[in-house]
Order: C-alpha cells, then structure tokens, then sequence
C-alpha cells in the first residue's frame, strides 16, 4: 500500500477516532460506570469532584455549575451522568450546536426540575444569544423572556428552579472569560495511561462477555491512543476477529493479528497516519514541507490532514510542526524502520519524487 490509498473518507471511518458513531453510543450506554467508584482513571477530577458532590449533598443544596474539558472519548458525558445519580436527579441532555437562537436555551430552561442536571456538550458551539441569557439563567437563575418586537419588546423575567449545567468541550479556550467564570468546579480531563485503560478492557470485556488475558488487554491498551472509547471500539472489534478466527479468547498474539487487519499499528497509527508520514519521508526526506503540498502527496484535503492526522502525531513525537513547514522526527523514521539522512536540513538534496512534483532540486520547500 502506498500514501496515495488514502481517500477523503477514509478520514471518517477510522476505527482509532474518538468520535462517536451510532454503534459505539449504544455500546457506551451499557458499559457506563454508575457512579465514581466505579469509573476509572482522572483521579484527580474524580476527587475533587467527588468532595464538590458530598458537600452539596451535606448541604442540602444542588452543587455548583461543573465545565468538564478536555479530548472527546475520556468520559466527559460518563461524568456528566454520574454527577445525576450522585444527586439522585434526573439529568437533560442537549448540545451547543443544537441551541442556535435564545429561545431554544429558554425552551430547556423552563421546562427544568428543581435539582435537575442539564449537560450541555460542546458548549463552545452554543450561539452568541443563547450563551448570553445563560449568564444569567446559571448566576440568578432567572431568565428575561422577551415578547414582542421592535419598541414594543417587553423582556418578562423567568424564575427557575436551582439546577446544575454540566458543560463539556473539547475546545476551552474557545469558551469566552464571562461563561467560565460562572462554573463553580473546572475539571480538564487526560489521556489515560496504558495500565488504566488495561483496567477499563477489562471491566468492558467482563460486561460483554469476552474472554480476555493480561497480554491481550495489554496489547489493546497500547494502541488505544489513551482514550477509553477507542479502547473499547478496538475489543470489539478484537472480539470479532476471536469468536470467527479462533476459540473466542483473545490473547495478545489474537489481539495483535486482529488490529494488523484493521491496520491499527503498535503506537495505535492507522492508515491516515501513516500515510501522512511515509509521505513526509519518502517523497520529502523528512521536511520541512509545507501543510497543503503534504495533504496532496496523501490525496487528502489541507483540513483533515491538520485536524485529523496531525494531532495524534505531533502528541506522539512523531512529527512537528515549525514556521517552515512539517518535519519529521527521528522517532518517524525509526517508526517506520527508514534511515533518516545524515546531511543537515538546508544542505540536503530534493528526493526524486519531489524534484518531479517541482521541477527543482535547490532545496526543500518551505510552504505548500
């Protein structure tokens, strides 16, 4: 397989994305831990939210507003669930981008309970309107309902019960300084390390009833990109592989043949990451090449390859990102068992493949 075998929908059919797809939804919503005890990995979060919920709870009252950040797939949703039945309280779900006028926020707000959670996931995507009146509606818990228009406008204040909005976003920097203000309790959430997400494999192994040793969580674990949800996509997928090529038990040997069909590699690269790198290597000695001239050599658009490849990659070492473009570290050629080149960056001579692309050997270039 060469670079050029990666399609632009490749990049949303990946099995080591932490998105979630219908399938994994309603797998998550049977492996769900109930309550804190029972969910694994960010100690830190899980303690100093665990005192939040026990004061509240001492209290009497309902506890402060909680913003939960960080990459998706570590369990912002579990957490936001779990905060509910600490509370004994129902929870409402909804997300920013689905709250596009205040009307919609007002909708939702209104029709709380008292003591009821209501997550609201990307919260950075909410509309401009909407997050306004959610200033107030979190601080005095009260909103202006404005009737009318024009000078005849009347605003008709709300009351609302006391509830708890659990926000959560994968892009907090986003969230403007007077929302993040108003959150009482702020948690980021980590990747997870590969001894917790062997725990996590094999607590959904247990609740999927699949047969599972040590080696073979171990095996899945390291290629699971520390995040629980990938973990659990790749042990079903795993489990597939087991119960159809051998006896049902997956050992790291099964577990390793299974993710090499799926193309999941050691360090948890797919197809599309390694597409990225070889490409970097091969046809550019390494880099530095500029963003768009690296999306076309891997017939991907300058988007996906930022955003979707990219990440995972700079995160691992792999490859960095510099004024003069993308450049390869010497992890990626050890990756991908190449010898990198022993003359310095600015006296390197072009590969073939690049001298075709630009007709020129003088040198690298700096952006594409």
């Amino acid at each position: 397989m060469t670079p050029y075998d990666a399609t632009p929908s490749d990049a949303g059919d990946r099995l080591v994305t932490a998105a979630a797809d219908g399938e994994d939804r309603a797998v998550e919503a049977a492996l769900r831990p109930r309550d804190l005890g029972e969910f694994i990995g960010q100690e830190r979060v899980r303690e100093q939210l665990s005192l939040v919920l026990q004061a509240a709870r001492k209290r009497g009252a309902t506890p402060d507003h909680v913003l939960l950040s960080g990459p998706p797939g570590l369990g912002k949703t579990t957490l936001s669930m779990i905060i509910a039945a600490e509370m004994n309280a129902p929870i409402r779900i909804t997300s920013g981008p689905a709250i596009q006028h205040a009307g919609d926020l007002a909708a939702i707000l209104s029709s709380l309970t008292e003591g009821e959670v209501l997550f609201l996931d990307e919260i950075h995507r909410m509309s401009r309107p909407a997050e306004e009146m959610l200033y107030m509606a979190m601080e005095d818990f009260r909103v202006d309902v404005i009737v009318g228009k024009g000078p005849g406008a009347t605003a008709i204040p709300l009351e609302l019960p006391p509830f708890t909005l659990v926000g959560a976003t994968t892009r907090a920097g986003l969230l403007p300084p007077p929302l993040r203000d108003r959150f009482g309790f702020t948690g980021h959430m980590e990747f997870y390390a590969p001894a917790e997400l062997e725990r996590v494999i094999h607590r959904s192994a247990r609740l999927l009833d699949v047969e599972i040793d040590s080696q073979g969580a171990a095996e899945i674990a390291g290629r699971s990109r520390g995040t629980p949800r990938i973990a659990n996509r790749l042990l079903r997928r795993v489990r597939d592989y087991a119960q159809v090529k051998h006896d049902g038990l997956i050992t790291a040997g099964i577990a390793g043949q299974a993710l090499d069909v799926y193309e999941v590699d050691g360090r948890g690269l797919d197809r599309l990451d390694r597409a990225v790198l070889d490409a970097l290597l091969r046809l550019f000695g390494g880099g530095p090449v500029g963003l768009s001239t690296l999306a076309v050599a891997v017939g991907e658009e300058s988007e996906t390859v930022e955003e979707v490849a990219e990440p995972f990659l700079v995160r691992e070492g792999l490859l960095a990102r510099t004024p003069r473009g993308r450049i390869a570290t010497a992890a990626a050629w050890q990756h991908l068992g190449l010898t990198p080149p022993s003359a310095p960056l600015g006296q390197r001579p072009l590969p073939a493949a690049q001298q075709q692309l630009f007709g020129s050997s003088d040198g690298p270039p700096t952006e594409g």
